[in-house]
């Protein structure tokens, strides 16, 4: 039998409804990150589908993009687009295109990585799950939801500044892709650092949450919101590096967006050091080759 204090009989539907989200916390937070995911990717979609004419054409994977349909989208969302897409002397490199380019990373960063932070999720879903059979006081894991992305969120404003300086030097507008030496600097940069023992132990962090948020546990949302920020420090420590390959292929290139997310899914699943080192190498084998190309003679 209820107790009366958990009968749910004198709610109206919706907030019956709210109040069982409320008690099914893993059920919240995974349709969270699904409809955050899908948002993401949509929208990624659509301005890499609209501007597939131009530059991103000319990267790797840009006939690919070419074939995607065009779907329509919301005003706002359609604006955003518009806003994205403008050229940086149409929009000046004030807050409006600062704005958008920091916006269109944490997008990025949300389609890419959010989805490998599957292991983070379900290990503190685990234990709230347990704590609240027991009867103890647990956090909603939309808290830690919240903190991890606010690490990527500040990581965004870096990266959106680097890209307004990035594509100073070179010439280019934000969305189109490195080339040369600098292209091939970017992959250097990616690939080396997959072989470092920060990498390694990122890593580490991020393949084995459990122990962390068990021993860091608190009851508090300060407390858990610091715990996942934490963890999304590791988690960028792990990818920062992946992300400069959208430098070099494009920014809004898809194709390779999906690719960098797989490989970020897989390599925080899978054991020992054999991806991490084989993507290294890659990078390092398209650095030299880009850098060969684009010394060479004419």
């Amino acid at each position: 039998m209820i107790p009366d204090q958990d009968r749910l009989d004198h709610l109206d539907p919706a907030a019956r409804a709210t109040a069982a989200i409320g008690r099914r916390p893993r059920l919240a937070v995974y349709l969270l990150v699904l409809a955050a995911a899908l948002l993401s990717w949509a929208v990624l979609g659509a301005i890499a589908v609209r501007d597939a004419a131009g530059r991103l054409a000319d990267g790797p994977g840009g006939n690919l993009i070419e074939a995607l349909p065009e779907l329509p989208l919301p005003a706002i969302l359609e604006s955003f687009v518009a806003l994205c897409l403008a050229p940086i002397p149409a929009v000046g490199p004030g807050l409006y295109g600062f704005s958008a380019l920091a916006l269109m990373w944490m997008l990025m960063s949300v389609a890419m990585m959010l989805p490998s932070a599957a292991p983070l999720i379900s290990s503190y879903c685990e234990i709230v799950d347990t704590a609240l059979a027991r009867g103890a006081a647990a956090v909603h894991p939309v808290v830690l939801l919240a903190g991890y992305m606010s690490t990527w969120l500040a990581a965004s404003l870096v990266f959106a500044s680097a890209t307004l300086g990035i594509q100073a030097i070179a010439g280019l507008q934000p969305l189109e892709p490195l080339a040369g030496a600098a292209g091939a600097a970017a992959l250097g940069v990616a690939g080396a650092y997959q072989f470092t023992a920060l990498k390694d132990a990122c890593l580490r962090k991020c393949r084995n949450p459990f122990g962390i948020l068990f021993s860091r546990w608190s009851t508090t949302p300060a407390g858990i919101f610091r715990l996942g920020a934490g963890q999304g420090a590791w988690c960028l420590g792990c990818c920062w590096a992946l992300m400069l390959v959208m430098f070099v292929v494009g920014m809004m290139n898809v194709f390779w967006m999906a690719l960098i997310a797989l490989f970020a899914l897989v390599e925080k699943q899978a054991p020992g050091r054999l991806p991490t080192r084989v993507a290294g190498s890659m990078l390092l084998v398209w650095a030299a080759a880009l850098l060969v190309i684009s010394t060479g003679p004419a």
